[in-house]
């Protein structure tokens, strides 16, 4: 989940996910598919950044249009069971912050 263009007419939210993984996949991986394929329809997702280095630190970044959509995406059943799993054996920790975004600019093509 990597893509970055110009997302929506500012303003618009971002969701900052920082984290740091436990050692293995322990359905990780399926999870976070299942995720990716069913938000993509979540009324107000604008797109997503994500990166994770190999210590297991990593920023996922979700972009919304509005702080109601990201309300109802935090209330999906799926992304409700992943969150449960999430604290009790995908991340050792973790940090979200929500933005409002005012102002975008960038240079060149990502």
């Amino acid at each position: 989940m990597n893509e970055q263009k110009r997302l929506s007419e500012v303003p618009y939210y971002a969701v900052i996910f920082s984290s740091k993984r436990t050692a293995g996949d322990h359905g990780y991986a399926e999870m976070d598919q299942k995720l990716d394929e069913l938000v993509v329809n979540q009324p107000g997702y604008l797109g997503a950044e994500s990166v994770r280095n190999d210590e297991g630190k990593g920023i996922t970044i979700s972009y919304w249009a509005s702080l109601e959509d990201i309300r109802n995406w935090k209330q999906n059943e799926l992304h409700k069971t992943a969150q449960q799993q999430g604290r009790q054996v995908w991340y050792e920790n973790y940090t979200v912050r929500i933005c409002k975004v005012e102002r975008e600019y960038s240079f060149g093509e990502m």
